[in-house]
């Protein structure tokens, strides 16, 4: 009987254990961390509508020149806020950001999405090479990431930028990528012929274990037709999901977004879809708990540091200085490393694979 009562004493000990556990902060240095080579970032908006786009800054100090990364967001994510710790991050490491809108409202047709896209990211280059007061783009440095349908538009402007006027990708990430598998979607975006998308190219393409929106299947099909990049140099990641503690790391559709308030831009309806998206991180995150307290710095957890964020920062870093690719590729400890939950447990690793 005493051993009876031991052995669930150690059981609940457990359970109690795991249920205080908290998530892994964001580590000091490396890809992912926080060891910012900029203080601040300066912020600008440019034309309207279908046209708009952001240019993100580093500053204190200002660089004279910095690599260029166009982020992509989702589908009616026109509000920057949506990602803001995600491109705070980027530009805080020293470098620009462009954020296309590529849509006005909810009504803008898909057909144009490429196009727009396209467009702003052009007009913004332009702006920077052009303008006295801007960071000048190192063009030779250039990457793209995307999210959701953001992910089909990296697919899509990296493989028609040549032909386009804008520069050589040289790295590129599809984050939850889709739904071409869903025609009938009014958030349906075609693929571009992704065998143009040059074989210097590094690809990550990334999925959540979780994820019900869009699922794996957009990212397979940009992993296998971008058929002229070698094995080597992409691979097929999928963000793990890991309950062990609270709160819980949950691969989702939402997980890659990051919000940060400080990037909002103002738009009441805009604020409306960010503040759903802030309930829908919540609900999964807090346990359904419909009353805790929408606070955006909750919301960036393991799955953006070790996860996203430290797969296109090493990405990014293996394209443009030629180190920290074991961050990025190559299925290594240090790119399947989640981090450790605060009772000593790591976190569940990333899946990586040549052939998803």
């Amino acid at each position: 009987m005493g051993r009876h009562l031991i052995l669930v004493f150690i059981l609940f000990s457990r359970i109690l254990s795991a249920d205080q556990a908290s998530p892994p902060a964001q580590p000091a240095k490396g890809p992912g961390g926080k060891d910012y080579s900029h203080a601040a970032v300066i912020k600008n908006r440019y034309a309207q509508g279908i046209k708009e786009y952001w240019i993100y800054e580093p500053d204190q100090p200002k660089p004279t020149s910095a690599p260029l990364i166009v982020f992509l967001h989702g589908w009616g994510a026109m509000n920057p806020a949506t990602y803001g710790a995600w491109i705070d991050h980027l530009v805080k490491r020293g470098n620009i950001v462009i954020y296309p809108r590529y849509q006005s409202d909810l009504k803008t047709p898909v057909k144009d999405f490429t196009p727009n896209a396209i467009d702003a990211i052009r007009n913004a280059i332009e702006r920077l090479q052009t303008e006295p007061e801007h960071v000048r783009p190192d063009l030779s440095k250039f990457a793209i990431v995307g999210h959701s349908l953001g992910g089909l538009l990296t697919a899509n402007v990296t493989a028609l930028a040549q032909e386009n006027g804008l520069p050589q990708v040289a790295a590129m990430m599809c984050v939850a990528p889709g739904r071409t598998w869903n025609p009938g979607n009014r958030a349906t975006v075609p693929l571009a012929d992704l065998s143009k998308i040059p074989a210097k190219t590094l690809l990550l393409s990334v999925a959540g274990d979780k994820d019900r929106i869009t699922r794996d299947v957009d990212a397979k099909r940009i992993y296998y037709e971008a058929k002229k990049i070698n094995v080597d140099n992409k691979d097929f990641i999928t963000l793990v999901s890991d309950d062990h503690g609270t709160p819980p790391l949950i691969a989702h559709h939402g997980a890659p977004s990051a919000f940060d308030i400080s990037y909002d831009n103002g738009e009441k309806s805009q604020n409306t879809i960010l503040r759903e998206r802030l309930k829908e991180k919540m609900r999964e995150r807090q346990n359904g708990n419909d009353e805790a307290e929408l606070s955006p710095e909750h919301l960036v957890n393991a799955l953006d540091f070790y996860g996203t964020w430290k797969l296109f920062d090493g990405l990014c870093d293996a394209a443009f200085y030629g180190k920290n690719r074991e961050y990025a590729l190559g299925n290594t400890p240090q790119q399947r490393n989640m981090g450790v939950w605060s009772d000593g447990v790591r976190v569940k690793q990333l899946a990586v694979t040549d052939h998803p």
